[in-house]
Formats: structure tokens, C-alpha cells, sequence
């Protein structure tokens, strides 16, 4: 550090600063949404967590050198970036759900199911494709710094958080996550159980007629209709959730 200091000219305490936001930002870059992705390279996440870096560190000002250690102060600013990381990728996870339970209540689980680097359903891609655009295009990078400057109020660097209300926050934004998956999801559920309940009175009263292979192709046709009306509504709810919880991140830990 002190060779660092002379080579660079800034002072200890702003070196130390940078080197752990720096661990907090990458360790959350990771997992981020659009800026986390598998389908963007790693060097671009470098240069993104440098750069969150240059805006974080000056906006939380120099940090004295931890005095529980240096390699105890690193550890745990990376289990915060990736508690971070982890609590923004959730809103993703929850469309996910969504997607994965409509596609399976209207037949369309397996249309196109293996595009992109991860394996699941069209409605799933087309639905986190749109998510990801409307997080973008609302300032996402200007929320992430906002999140990342004020994580250094309620969890300072080199402290290590409280266990229980970290468990408890980490335990409300997963079942937050459910919650919003299953509600998005809602319309494709009562719309399946609708058809069900119309395919099995009419197999009831035509016994003869292959219900089956009549409603298949309904189905499907159905689910593709009320993709097209209900996603628009999903995205909005969804976004209204996700800059909620950017707005406030930490109403659960304080």
C-alpha cells in the first residue's frame, strides 16, 4: 500500500476506499441484471465495475484501514456485492417463474425452449429480454450507483453485517420474489384451469370425441393470444415492483 500511495499520489485512506468498493462493485457486477448477464464478457464487466468504482468511491469519501484485518474487511465486502448482486437478480428469477408456470399451464413450455445460454421456455426469453430493456432503459445505472452509495450507510465497509437481519432481509426478498412470480403468472393459471374444467364437461358429455386433440391446438393458440394481451401488464407491474425496491433497498434490514 505505501508503494501504491508514492506511485499514485492519493492518500491511504482513498486507496483503501477504492480497493473495497471495487470488491463490493464486482462482487455484485456478477450477478446484476443486464450488466451481470452470461452473454456479456468478462472484460466489459472489468471496465463496468471499474467504472461504478470511480462514481462510488468519491461519493462515499476515504475509508481509514480496516482494524479487523485486511483479508476479513475484503470477505466481507464481497459477501455484501453479492448479497446485492443476489437481491436485484430475484426480480429476474421472478419473471422466470412467471414464464415457467404459464408456459407449463398453456402447453408452450418446450416451444423454443433451449434458446439462449440458459435452458427455458420463449415465454421465459421473450419476457426477461423485455424486463431487462425496461430496467435499462428506466436509468438501471443510475439506481445501481445510487443502491451501491447507499449500502455504505447501512452496511459500512469492513463491518460485518448482522446475521439475523440479513437472513431475515435475505428471506423477505425471496419470498417477495415467489410472491410476484406466482402473481404475474395468475391470469395463465385461472385461464388453465378454465380450459380444464371446460375440456373435462365436454369429455364428460361426448365421451367419444377426442377432447385431447381438439384442445391442444386451442390451447395453445389461447396461451398465444393471452401472452400478447397480458405481458404488457406484467412488465409494468414487474417494473413498478423493481424501482420500488430500488427506491427504497433496505426497508427490511434497518
Amino acid at each position: 500500500m505505501p508503494v501504491l500511495t508514492e506511485l499514485s499520489g492519493l492518500g491511504t485512506d482513498m486507496l483503501w476506499a477504492a480497493l473495497l468498493v471495487f470488491l463490493r462493485v464486482g462482487a455484485a457486477m456478477a450477478l446484476l441484471p443486464a450488466f451481470g448477464e452470461q452473454s456479456v464478457p468478462q472484460r466489459l464487466r472489468l471496465v463496468l465495475s471499474l467504472a461504478f468504482t470511480a462514481i462510488v468511491a468519491p461519493a462515499i469519501g476515504p475509508l481509514p484501514e480496516p482494524q479487523s484485518g485486511v483479508l476479513l474487511a475484503a470477505a466481507v465486502e464481497v459477501v455484501v456485492g453479492l448479497a446485492l448482486g443476489i437481491s436485484l437478480r430475484l426480480f429476474i428469477i421472478s419473471l422466470q417463474i412467471a414464464a415457467a408456470i404459464a408456459a407449463n399451464a398453456t402447453s408452450l413450455s418446450q416451444l423454443f425452449g433451449g434458446v439462449g445460454p440458459e435452458p427455458q421456455p420463449a415465454i421465459a426469453n421473450v419476457l426477461v429480454m423485455a424486463g431487462l430493456a425496461l430496467a435499462v432503459a428506466s436509468g438501471l445505472h443510475v439506481h445501481v450507483a445510487q443502491l451501491l452509495i447507499l449500502s455504505y450507510q447501512i452496511l459500512p465497509a469492513g463491518e460485518v453485517p448482522g446475521s439475523n437481519d440479513m437472513t431475515q432481509w435475505g428471506v423477505d426478498q425471496v419470498a417477495h420474489a415467489f410472491a410476484l412470480g406466482f402473481a404475474l403468472a395468475a391470469p395463465f393459471t385461472i385461464a388453465s384451469l378454465l380450459y380444464n374444467v371446460a375440456l373435462g364437461v365436454i369429455n364428460r358429455a361426448m365421451p367419444a370425441l377426442m377432447v385431447s386433440f381438439i384442445g391442444a391446438p386451442a390451447l395453445a393458440l389461447g396461451g398465444i393470444a393471452l401472452m400478447a394481451i397480458v405481458a404488457p401488464l406484467m412488465l409494468v407491474i414487474w417494473q413498478q415492483s423493481f424501482q420500488t425496491f430500488l427506491g427504497q433497498p433496505f426497508d427490511g434490514a434497518r
